[in-house]
């Protein structure tokens, strides 16, 4: 990918950067800490990249919309897909959703789509947080859906929000941002060297 891969430094500005909203006995957490990677490239200390001949097998996942319809990662076959793991009491979750979606306004246009995942909340909550926030993209419900829960289980621990995945042309996880975005900028770079990868 071209960025410079911070070693140490990375790994503590991650451990900085978690919130209130993830839990202190949080696998990911604990395993990032010490060191375990699972093969993936650390850039800002903010995001993991995953390199294409290093990524796994394609998420496949499929569930209720907050506006009752269904959604599938088939809808999504062929396209770079960001995934945003929220709710409504978080934080973190509020802070950055003008930066989601200012970034889906800029990247959908080339292709990329936005999926929310609101793990907590059912679809009155969900539904007054995207009106609030100004969110166009739509979300899955996933507080009663084990299953749903359970095909995100690899990449994302659900008691740790929010955290972003940004998916390739062929479904497979190829970065993963834990805490808050704050960077768009950086945001939006990932997801651009994504989309390159289909030309």
């Amino acid at each position: 990918m071209g960025r410079r891969i911070w070693t140490g430094i990375a790994a503590v500005a991650l451990a900085a950067t978690l919130t209130a909203c993830t839990s202190a006995n949080d696998d990911l957490v604990s395993q990032y800490q010490q060191g375990g990677g699972q093969g993936f490239i650390s850039g800002d200390g903010r995001v993991q990249e995953i390199p294409v001949d290093q990524r796994e097998a394609a998420v496949e996942f499929s569930g209720t919309a907050v506006d009752g319809s269904t959604v599938s990662s088939a809808d999504y076959d062929d396209t770079v897909l960001v995934l945003n793991f929220w709710y409504a009491g978080c934080g973190p979750c509020r802070a950055e959703a003008s930066t989601l979606e200012d970034t889906y306004q800029q990247v959908s246009p080339q292709g990329a789509r936005f999926l929310g995942v609101n793990i907590y909340d059912g679809p009155e909550q969900a539904t007054a947080f995207e009106k609030t926030y100004g969110i166009t993209y739509p979300s899955l419900i996933a507080k009663e859906d084990a299953d749903l829960k359970l095909a995100f289980a690899d990449w994302t621990p659900l008691q740790s929000v929010p955290v972003t995945l940004v998916l390739d042309a062929q479904g497979r996880v190829a970065a993963r941002f834990i805490g808050q975005i704050e960077s768009g900028s950086i945001l939006r770079t990932v997801i651009d060297d994504v989309l390159a990868e289909k030309s």
